[in-house]
């Protein structure tokens, strides 16, 4: 049962990233996959995936718009990332592959620093491994088939509690989201979100009764 270990952190790789980072580094090291998500991978089953969280020295982190076309997801904010390919030589490799597909970011600017739990997506059964990394030398960031803009969002506006709400999709889900940069950030990438910056200790008190309907929104 792989996805009841805690974060995957690279020691040596943590030396040259920033301090401000490390709490990220921490909270993944120690949490378990119950306090990322309520969804647990079923043993053996789920389609292996990766995205990846990278934070950049604004302090930020790059988000995208999946393209309104795509069969999984469409029309969403997400981390870069997709399904890990045979050719992929680990969850890693995946994550930077996608990652400069996607948005043209280059991958040797890119420090990964670790890995937190494989998280579940019920809907699609993905089985997702978010990889941890810090943007050391960041290259110029574009757009593709997959991906309509991509942003960098300062963690400033997402931790505003003007810019936090939880909203209800038309199935009845309710659960935390961003409105930044013009998108509505909800479901699984919100949800990591908000858990990231609970647990990095950067999240703010915001008003968690504001829920609204996600048609309204977005």
């Amino acid at each position: 049962m792989s996805w009841l270990r805690t974060g995957i952190i690279d020691d040596e790789a943590m030396r040259v990233v920033p301090q401000w980072l490390h709490p990220v580094a921490a909270a993944a090291r120690t949490l378990d996959v119950s306090s990322w998500s309520r969804f647990v991978p079923p043993d053996d089953q789920g389609i292996a995936a990766a995205v990846l969280l990278l934070f950049g020295d604004g302090p930020d982190i790059l988000l995208t718009e999946r393209a309104a076309d795509l069969r999984a997801h469409g029309g969403q904010p997400a981390f870069p990332g997709g399904v890990v390919d045979p050719t992929d030589a680990s969850h890693v490799s995946a994550a930077l592959r996608e990652t400069r597909e996607e948005t043209g970011v280059q991958p040797q600017g890119i420090h990964v620093f670790g890995q937190l739990p494989d998280l579940w997506l019920p809907t699609t059964n993905y089985s997702v491994r978010p990889v941890l990394a810090w943007w050391r030398d960041p290259s110029e960031v574009g757009t593709s088939a997959e991906v309509t803009s991509a942003h960098r969002v300062l963690i400033a506006d997402l931790v505003d509690p003007a810019n936090r709400c939880r909203v209800q999709h038309p199935s009845g889900y309710v659960g935390p989201a961003f409105t930044v940069h013009g998108l509505v950030v909800w479901g699984f990438t919100g949800g990591l979100l908000s858990r990231v910056l609970e647990s990095a200790g950067w999240a703010v008190p915001w008003d968690e009764s504001r829920v609204l309907p996600l048609d309204e929104v977005s």
